[in-house]
C-alpha cells in the first residue's frame, strides 16, 4: 500500500467515524433546541432544564480524560462497540423519561460515553491512516460535528415540535443503531492497546508542553464563543428580521463545513506554524465586527468569515497533542486524544462567560474586542510552542 494514498477501506472507515461523530454531536447539541419543550413537559423552569446542558458539559470535561486513562488497555474495537451500544440504550431510556432526575442521570451517563467515543474515534483515525493523510481523516471525523449542527439538530428540533421532545431521542436512538451497524462491519481488529498505569497516564499532564498545547484550542474556541454566544442579539442589533435569524444561523453552520475542510489542509504541513497566523487573522475578523455590523451586508459577510475561521484549529491541535504524547509519554496517547475535545469545552465555557461579563457591563459590541484579544493570546501561545518545537528539532 502506498503510504500517501487512501484506499477504499480507509475511506469507509473515515465515513463510519464521521457518522459516529455526527450521531454523538446531534445527541449532545440538540438538547439546547428542545429545552423549553422538556421544561414544559416535566413542569420545571427553563433555568432548571438548562442544567441538563451544563451537567453534560461538566461531566464531559471531567470524566473523559479519567475514563480514557482507566480504560486505555481495553481492545478498542470491542470497547467502542460496547460504548455505542450503551449510547443506544441511554438514548432509548431518555425516550421514556418521566422526571428531571431520571433525565439528568441519563444525560450525565451519555456525556461520559460521548467523550470517550469521540476520543477513541480520533485515535483510530490517527493510527489507521497514512501519516500524510491523518489531517484529512481527522478533519472529516470532526466534520461529523459540523453536520450535526447543520443537519442533525434542526431535524431533531422539527421532530420535537411535531411529536414531542421524547421523539427526538427516538431519532438519536435510531441514528445510534446505524452507527453501531456501520462500526461493527468496518472497525478493524488489532488496534493498539496501551498498557500503563493511571499514574503513568496522568504523568503526561505534568508536562508543561502538553499544558501549553491544551490551552491553544481552549483559547481558540474561547475567542469564537465570546462573540458567537451573543450572535443573536448582535444580529438583532444589525436589524435582522426575527424570521431570518434561523436562516442566518443555518448559513453560519453551512460555512463552517468549509472551515472544517480547510482545517485538514492546514494540518497537512507545519500545522502549528500555520496556526500562529490563523489566530491573528481570526483576531482581525472578530474585532472587525465592531465596525462592520453598522452595515447589514458587511456585517453578514464578516460573520461568514467568523464562521470560516471558527474551527480551523481543530485538526492541527488534535494531532499536535497526540504527537507530543508520543514524545513525552507514548503510552498516554489515549489521554492525549481526549484533551482537544475537553479543551474545546473549556474554551466554550470560558469564552461565553467572559463575553457575558463584558456584555452586562455595557456595550454589547465590546465582546468583539474581547474575542480578538483572546485570539491574539492564542496566537502568542502558538508562536511560543512553535519556537520550542524548532529548538527541540535542532537539538535532536
Amino acid at each position: 500500500m502506498h503510504p500517501t494514498k487512501l484506499t477504499k477501506r480507509h475511506w469507509l472507515l473515515i465515513l463510519t467515524l464521521s457518522l459516529l461523530t455526527f450521531v454523538l454531536g446531534t445527541s449532545e447539541f440538540v438538547i439546547v433546541g428542545i429545552l423549553t419543550d422538556i421544561s414544559s413537559s416535566l413542569h420545571m423552569t427553563n433555568a432548571k432544564a438548562g442544567t441538563l446542558v451544563s451537567a453534560f458539559a461538566i461531566t464531559f470535561a471531567i470524566a473523559t480524560p479519567l475514563v480514557m486513562s482507566a480504560t486505555s488497555h481495553l481492545p478498542k474495537r470491542k470497547w467502542m462497540l460496547f460504548l455505542i451500544g450503551s449510547f443506544i440504550v441511554l438514548n432509548a431510556l431518555c425516550v421514556i423519561s418521566t422526571s428531571y432526575i431520571m433525565l439528568l442521570v441519563l444525560r450525565i451517563m451519555t456525556a461520559i460515553v460521548t467523550g470517550v467515543l469521540i476520543s477513541l474515534a480520533m485515535i483510530v483515525a490517527s493510527e489507521t491512516m497514512p501519516i500524510k493523510k491523518r489531517g484529512l481523516a481527522i478533519s472529516f471525523v470532526f466534520g461529523g460535528f459540523t453536520l450535526a449542527n447543520v443537519v442533525g439538530v434542526p431535524i431533531g428540533i422539527v421532530i420535537a415540535e411535531r411529536y414531542g421532545w421524547n421523539a427526538t431521542f427516538m431519532l438519536t436512538t435510531f441514528l445510534g443503531g446505524l452507527a453501531f451497524l456501520a462500526s461493527f462491519f468496518v472497525l478493524p481488529n488489532g488496534l493498539s492497546q496501551e498498557r500503563s498505569s493511571i499514574r503513568d497516564q496522568f504523568s503526561l499532564m505534568a508536562q508543561p508542553r502538553i499544558l501549553m498545547a491544551f490551552f491553544i484550542p481552549a483559547l481558540g474556541f474561547g475567542a469564537t464563543y465570546a462573540v458567537f454566544t451573543y450572535l443573536v442579539p448582535i444580529l438583532k442589533g444589525m436589524g435582522a428580521p426575527d424570521h431570518s435569524i434561523s436562516l442566518i444561523l443555518f448559513a453560519y453552520g453551512f460555512i463552517s463545513i468549509f472551515s472544517n475542510i480547510l482545517a485538514g489542509k492546514i494540518a497537512s504541513h507545519n500545522p502549528i506554524g500555520r496556526l500562529r497566523f490563523v489566530f491573528l487573522v481570526q483576531a482581525v475578523v472578530l474585532t472587525s465586527l465592531f465596525w462592520t455590523t453598522n452595515h447589514f451586508i458587511l456585517g453578514l459577510i464578516n460573520i461568514g468569515f467568523m464562521s470560516l475561521m471558527a474551527i480551523l484549529l481543530t485538526t492541527s491541535t488534535q494531532l499536535y497533542l497526540i504527537d507530543l504524547a508520543g514524545i513525552y509519554q507514548p503510552n498516554a496517547t489515549g489521554l492525549a486524544a481526549s484533551l482537544m475535545p475537553v479543551a474545546s469545552n473549556v474554551g466554550i465555557a470560558f469564552g461565553s462567560a467572559l463575553g457575558g461579563i463584558v456584555y452586562h457591563q455595557g456595550n454589547l459590541m465590546n465582546v468583539t474586542w474581547v474575542g480578538g484579544i483572546v485570539a491574539v493570546c492564542a496566537s502568542l501561545l502558538t508562536f511560543f510552542c512553535h519556537l520550542l518545537d524548532q529548538k527541540q528539532k535542532k537539538s535532536a
